[in-house]
């Protein structure tokens, strides 16, 4: 069986987790995530902790893959996830107007980008923009998506770009 798999899921308080023939529903303080079943993965809690097993031993294909599914859900919505944006750039700017991030990305006119149901963008400084949910994976597209907007260049390094991600400048030609 997968190592993965073979871990339990600690459940905390304020989480409650709902099996169904159809899917798993979890609901927390931040909100509720569902997931449909995956085939041949059973999924029980006994002393706090959830523990997904596969149907079949010999065939444990899923196993792995529902638990870090459903640890991720239990996640999002007992904590929520958080993923930080920089923007690096002369006259590189960000600012929220109601639910709408502007972005003043040295294009001739400003890029506006809408916040989907269940993200929350923030901006605490004019060149960062924090984005908030329970949702790990739409989390992780919202930032794509703003990233896509100016991705770091090779040469000078200024884009949008993820914190911490490290940018490996290229040399300027030589004549």
């Amino acid at each position: 069986m997968s190592r993965v798999a073979k871990k339990p899921i600690p459940l905390p308080k304020g989480v409650e987790l709902t099996v169904a023939e159809n899917g798993i529903t979890v609901k927390g303080p931040k909100g509720s995530l569902s997931m449909p079943a995956l085939p041949d993965v059973s999924v029980r809690i006994e002393n706090g902790q959830v523990l997904v097993t596969p149907a079949d031993e010999a065939d444990d294909k899923f196993a792995g893959t529902a638990r870090a599914l459903l640890a991720n859900l239990i996640k999002g919505v007992s904590e929520g996830y958080e993923r930080k944006l920089e923007l690096v750039g002369v006259g590189y700017r960000a600012s929220m107007a109601g639910k709408a991030l502007n972005l003043s990305l040295g294009f001739s006119h400003p890029v506006v980008f809408e916040a989907p149901n269940g993200i929350t963008l923030e901006t605490p400084s004019q060149t960062e923009i924090l984005i908030k949910g329970t949702d790990k994976q739409r989390v992780g597209e919202v930032a794509a998506k703003i990233r896509s907007f100016r991705p770091p260049e090779p040469y000078k390094g200024k884009g949008v770009r993820y914190a911490g991600e490290k940018i490996t400048l290229k040399e300027a030609k030589k004549a």
